[in-house]
């Protein structure tokens, strides 16, 4: 039996941030929306002696020929180590006859576009038509890819951001600037991030939430991705009850892992309240932003749809460019 593995370089030459990887995720939330993937719950591993955390997702999706199962770690240490926060990689099961087709050692890259086309998606059907100033709380990888992603759905003039780590906000400042070609403002605190901006992320794993209900105005979008774990938290539980359209990934997820379940808990949202699906708005069953006037949320935990679409994206583009180096196993 041959096993092909792909390096990081080679994976980044598969997908990118492209409409043609957005409309693979697009696809693969639909169908879960429709009932059509096998998806079990998150398997998450909590090293707290290190700070550490490893999830594994996956999910097969109907029709599909090919499934992933992903594993992805975040050190909260690694930094002052001279390492990266996260990595992970993929396997490609064969959904046939179950066998081992490819090892993606992506090195996290995948989940970091996967989740940056997720909020994509979410932008496209909540977000406001006309944004002038997008906002970014955090400073690592998924602020850079949540930007953009959006570039792909919206237009912007400015990005404001506002981290903890001065250093690199800075940086992150000055490479996106660059690389966007648009201005890049560090601002003081959160509060002038969500009132200056039509379009906020947050990106953080603080478990402390910091984003306020008074400051959330008509007009505004946030998309938070930072609380993929049940002890994580960016948004206080009250923005949810300010909200005028909720949207996340997946119910039974969020309301597990996310930050809906804090809204759930301190009464603010009910399980049974009118909270969309993303796959629901692909597929054209729900209604995103009726109005430029609303406010909107979307919660992402990320989920094992998103990673079997993106690997099965990178492995069928890595047969074509016949890219990775098959093994005898």
């Amino acid at each position: 039996m041959s096993v092909l593995v792909l390096n990081e370089g080679e994976i980044r030459r598969c997908v990118s941030m492209t409409d043609e990887a957005a409309e693979a995720v697009a696809l693969g939330f639909t169908r879960l929306s429709e009932g059509r993937v096998s998806m079990p719950p998150v398997v998450r591993v909590d090293i707290p002696a290190h700070r550490g955390e490893v999830d594994i997702k996956t999910a097969y999706i109907e029709g599909y020929d090919r499934f992933a199962i992903k594993v992805a770690s975040g050190f909260f240490d690694n930094p002052s180590r001279g390492l990266p926060y996260g990595s992970g990689l993929m396997l490609v099961m064969s959904a046939s006859t179950g066998l081992l087709e490819a090892v993606l050692l992506d090195n996290g890259y995948l989940t970091d576009l996967r989740t940056g086309l997720a909020g994509a998606i979410a932008a496209r059907h909540l977000a406001p038509r006309a944004i002038d100033t997008a906002g970014v709380i955090g400073s690592g990888m998924q602020a850079r890819f949540q930007l953009r992603a959006l570039r792909l759905v919206r237009g912007f003039r400015r990005i404001l951001v506002h981290g903890r780590n001065p250093e690199a906000v800075a940086r992150y400042a000055d490479e996106m600037g660059g690389e966007l070609g648009m201005e890049v403002q560090v601002a003081k605190s959160v509060e002038t991030v969500v009132r200056e901006s039509q379009f906020v992320v947050t990106t953080t794993p603080t478990r402390a939430p910091y984003l306020r209900a008074e400051w959330l105005h008509p007009g505004l979008h946030v998309t938070a991705v930072g609380a993929d774990g049940e002890h994580k938290q960016e948004l206080h539980a009250g923005c949810f009850a300010r909200a005028n359209r909720i949207a996340c990934d997946s119910r039974r997820q969020c309301f597990k892992i996310g930050e809906l379940h804090h809204a759930i808990d301190a009464g603010h949202v009910q399980p049974d309240g009118d909270i969309v699906e993303l796959g629901e708005l692909t597929g054209g069953v729900q209604h995103g932003r009726a109005s430029e006037d609303e406010i909107t949320l979307c919660d992402l935990t990320g989920v094992g749809v998103q990673d079997t679409t993106i690997a099965v994206a990178a492995m069928r583009a890595a047969q074509d460019l016949k890219l990775g180096k098959p093994f005898e196993v």
